[in-house]
């Protein structure tokens, strides 16, 4: 005798079980339910819905043969039943019963099921502050809110947008605001820096300096602490903690939380942050409940601690394990490592496993190595230079975590993808010295970014490279730091280097090109620690070898180079 699964929740994670369940055990009913009338549609594309890269809502809910995911399409083509516009009020385990209430009638009953599972998502966090509610103040939270903030944009009322929050959703309608419809757009983010949590400071610096460049300003370190009211219920701007902004329109975008308020009433474990606990076969504390989604706590394949990881991607592969295993077909769903990526106009920042920084809070004997080469051969047309970073455990040689920043292209989505693999086995920085990828001019160099950044790492962690940390030179470079006996040493071609000797002044920054060292070592200074400066950190490496082997071992290499500098918009370096 078949079987009846009830699925809560119908956007990512229920419509991939419902299916998938249909095709392992076809006779079982499978009902699926949401308080939506707008379903299974791909949330992570409202963003280039309103920038105008999808033209159609309706594209955001087909399927790739262009068929609409709505109730008819999972009955007819699936055979799936569908109830929309129905909220799940409790659970009862013993009886093992869903009450459920039709929001259009008001009508409750009583649902019989044998297995059951909770794909009810996140919600978005709306900030308990003045305004909150007015007109023209919107979370990403549906397809709904989606459809009416393009309305706006397209009907004229919108000049000036404010953004609140600099993670990527905050950071995509920033973009789309600012390309597509021209509004004039503030991000506003109460942390140090955009991305936070994500990746490390200097690759929020560079994606902070792109966006600026695309006429996004850019506020870091600001609390939005009330939205103005134009006096008659409608946005009129917001207050931060340091500037008043005028804004027709404002989005926050400062994070989601689980919704698993259900899951707790009925008693199942959650944990303090709202996450449903659920074991690798994505079984809550009652195995004839399963949870899978952006309501759940996953597992970090670094850390080993509850993680919360709210993507379609990992939704769908989760709605999947979940079918499997109630069908009788044993699968587990280990966890994350937190592959993360997204465009910002024309450059693409991706990461994934931890950064330098929460490696270091993790407790690991943590070191970043950095490398910043052209992301094709060098010869090729059209090259450019990516900057990736790995991040490692000095003690056991283990890649903790990949950070990338480049061209908007496919390049780093591929380095994240092979790094993810890589560290979800425990990868170390010889796995990635020695990973294949594959190679042609017109794709990659024939050493890839990632074996170079291994290579980096290794010489790091034989101390066979000394150098210097990134924030520490910037803070010397802007009279912050007291060196007083540090010179740089500029490795390049001396045109390119004369500008920076004359702002800088010979006493601390000096020009000696990298092919006249071996002629030229003797005239160096003594009494000085020589910061050793190229474009990307090669020529530097190797002069630092060559000076070691001559006696002079008081040097210091800046690893990434003035590669790094340029895309961080520093502003010594970008006046030259």
């Amino acid at each position: 005798m078949g079987k009846r699964v009830i699925i809560i929740g119908a956007v990512a994670a229920g419509p991939k079980a419902a299916c998938r369940l249909k095709r392992l055990q076809p006779d079982w009913d499978v009902l699926m339910l949401d308080q939506d009338d707008l379903i299974a549609y791909g949330g992570c594309g409202i963003p280039y819905y309103i920038g105008g890269d999808i033209a159609d809502e309706s594209e955001l809910r087909a399927t790739s043969f262009q068929m609409v995911r709505d109730k008819r399409f999972f009955a007819a083509a699936k055979g799936v039943s569908v109830l929309t516009r129905t909220r799940a009020i409790a659970i009862d385990r013993d009886q093992q019963t869903v009450r459920v209430q039709d929001l259009d009638t008001l009508q409750e009953e009583e649902l019989p099921y044998d297995a059951l599972l909770l794909a009810t998502g996140a919600q978005p966090i709306r900030l308990p502050i003045p305004g909150a509610r007015l007109d023209g103040v919107y979370t990403i939270s549906n397809l709904h809110k989606a459809i009416a903030i393009k309305e706006r944009l397209a009907d004229g009322k919108v000049r000036k947008a404010v953004v609140i929050g600099g993670g990527a959703i905050g950071i995509e309608m920033a973009e789309a605001l600012t390309g597509l419809w021209s509004v004039e757009t503030a991000l506003v983010e109460m942390e140090p820096r955009l991305l936070p949590g994500i990746v490390d400071s200097h690759f929020a610096e560079m994606l902070k300096h792109h966006l600026e460049e695309n006429n996004v300003k850019v506020y870091t370190g600001e609390s939005a602490l009330s939205i103005r009211d134009t006096g008659t219920g409608a946005v009129a701007g917001v207050q931060t903690n340091a500037r008043s902004l005028d804004a027709d329109l404002v989005i926050m975008a400062v994070g989601v939380r689980p919704r698993s308020e259900l899951a707790r009433a009925a008693g199942l474990d959650v944990t303090r942050w709202g996450g449903i606990k659920v074991n690798q076969r994505l079984q809550t504390s009652d195995p004839n409940i399963y949870a899978a989604g952006d309501c759940i706590a996953l597992t970090s394949l670094v850390t080993s601690r509850e993680t919360h990881a709210p993507l379609g991607s990992l939704a769908n592969r989760e709605g999947r394990i979940v079918a499997d295993n109630i069908a009788g077909q044993p699968a587990v769903f280990k966890g994350v490592c937190g592959s993360f990526i997204m465009k910002a106009f024309d450059r693409c920042i991706g990461a994934t496993g931890i950064s330098y920084e929460a490696a270091l809070f993790e407790g690991f004997d943590a070191d970043y190595a950095i490398a910043s080469p052209s992301d094709r051969a060098h010869f090729f047309p059209g090259h450019a230079v990516v900057v990736l970073q790995l991040v490692f455990d000095r003690k056991s040689r283990r890649i903790l975590g990949l950070q990338a920043f480049g061209e908007m292209n496919d390049f780093i989505s591929a380095r994240v993808d092979a790094a993810a693999g890589l560290i979800a086995q425990g990868g170390t920085i010889e796995d990635f010295g020695t990973l294949e990828m594959a190679y042609a001019p017109p794709f990659s160099s024939a050493i890839d970014v990632i074996n170079a950044a291994a290579y980096v790492a290794d010489n790091l962690c034989d101390n066979r490279l000394r150098r210097v940390h990134l924030n520490h030179f910037l803070r010397w470079a802007e009279n912050v730091a007291n060196e007083p006996d540090w010179l740089v040493l500029d490795l390049r071609h001396p045109e390119e280097a004369a500008h920076y000797v004359q702002k800088f002044g010979k006493e601390r920054w000096l020009s000696l090109p990298y092919d006249q060292m071996r002629e030229r070592y003797q005239e160096l200074p003594a009494g000085k620690t020589l910061i050793l400066i190229c474009n990307a950190g090669a020529r530097s490496y190797e002069t630092q070898v060559f000076l070691e082997s001559v006696g002079i071992r008081d040097t210091l290499v800046l690893c990434g180079g003035l590669n790094v500098i340029a895309r961080m918009g520093v502003r010594w370096y970008r006046e030259a």
